[in-house]
């Protein structure tokens, strides 16, 4: 036989109605009691969005919408407010770092270093930057502070450097050893090799909760996808265009969209990082190269090396929107944007020059005589909390 429980909701209800009673006539003076049950719904709660689940010890995004966040104008992270502000250009064939001071336009100082350095990397924690001695198996130090260079670390075929994003490993691009090689990031003893089966591993992107990231192999034409934790090829394609040379690579602000630079096939790769599919190309401009994002995060600054020009990227409108082109020609590489967002400083490869480009308009600031070949410049110091490496990738 069933038992109810009939005379305990009763009862529940009966003191129901005697609370609504008791509040109707405490409110006669208020106009009529409100029935039971008659109420509109309530306010519906605005849901803030959640940063996604990051990488074991990486710090969470500033905002689940835009990796770039902590990366807005003059926001210096404590670590480098103090650094004198320099363009650190590494001139891969005179094996010297040319340091610019940006308020005058000018070489102020040449640092000796390795041989063939392509590009000059700041630490994870904003502290070193890293000058890449390709062919000299080095990367030398340089505090930024001072701006002076300390003691070269043996490192074999540093063409490129990154760090995870928990700042736990810097990523050696072994370019012609075909290796990827996490390291200590401030010893840079090796932790473990990563073999790869493509040529001319060079550049990288990490996706916005850091667990994996993207590579060009520029002498393959072919992109990687690597699990950032258990360090490890995950994914690999071949880019659907004959004679490719992947270069740069950049996620966008909301972290969905990856852009490869491709020098040969003349303008940008675009694909779904978490579903690394075959990618489409947006051209841009002969000799596409390097990929920087403006400090609103609403454009994307694209150096077209082989035509002097950088064509401008509108990420809400997701298309080309301005096309610059250099005074004289020139052959825009690698750069950055300045801590004010108001100049993109680029070097210029073949002419052994850097540019200084107003950000507003387009036109050229300065052009600046350096030494042979000069490569992956870094501005310094630049906002953001730390550094993923390149020259100068900030969250």
């Amino acid at each position: 036989m069933t038992t109810t429980r009939l005379p305990r909701t009763a009862g529940v209800l009966l003191a129901g109605l005697v609370l609504a009673a008791l509040a109707g006539c405490g409110s006669a003076d208020k106009g009529p009691a409100e029935a039971l049950g008659t109420k509109g719904p309530a306010e519906p709660v605005k849901a803030v969005p959640a940063a996604p689940p990051g990488l074991p010890g990486m710090p969470p995004l500033l905002d689940p919408n835009d990796v770039y966040a902590a990366d807005r104008p003059n926001k210096l992270s404590p670590v480098v407010k103090d650094f004198p502000s320099r363009i650190y250009v590494p001139n891969t064939n005179s094996n010297t770092v040319s340091v610019i001071d940006p308020e005058t336009y000018r070489v102020i100082d040449t640092i000796p270093v390795g041989v063939q350095p392509q590009h000059v990397v700041p630490s994870w924690d904003l502290k070193t930057l890293w000058v890449n001695n390709n062919r000299g198996h080095t990367l030398t130090p340089i505090n930024p502070a001072t701006g002076e260079a300390g003691k070269p670390v043996e490192v074999h075929d540093p063409y490129n450097l990154y760090f995870t994003p928990n700042g736990k490993y810097a990523i050696v691009m072994a370019s012609m050893d075909k290796e990827l090689v996490f390291r200590d990031p401030h010893t840079m003893d090796r932790v473990k090799t990563v073999p790869v089966t493509c040529y001319g591993v060079n550049h990288a992107d990490f996706s916005a909760d850091g667990r994996y990231f993207i590579v060009s192999c520029e002498f393959s034409g072919e992109l990687l996808k690597v699990d950032t934790e258990r360090m490890e090829v995950v994914g690999q394609q071949k880019l659907p265009f004959e004679g490719a040379m992947p270069q740069d690579v950049k996620v966008s602000p909301d972290g969905k969209t990856f852009y490869v630079a491709d020098m040969m096939a003349h303008g940008m790769w675009v694909l779904s990082g978490d579903k690394f599919e075959i990618p489409k190309l947006l051209p841009t401009g002969k000799g596409c190269h390097g990929l920087y994002v403006s400090r609103d995060s609403k454009e994307m600054y694209v150096s077209n090396r082989g035509e002097g020009t950088i064509s401008v990227f509108n990420f809400p409108e997701n298309k080309l929107t301005k096309k610059w082109t250099l005074p004289e020609g020139g052959s825009p590489d690698m750069g950055g944007v300045s801590a004010d967002g108001k100049v993109l400083w680029l070097s210029g490869r073949y002419n052994s020059e850097v540019y200084a480009v107003d950000t507003r308009t387009g036109k050229q600031i300065a052009r600046i005589p350096v030494g042979g070949g000069p490569h992956g410049l870094a501005v310094y110091p630049q906002p953001g909390r730390y550094s993923l490496g390149h020259t100068g990738i900030f969250r």
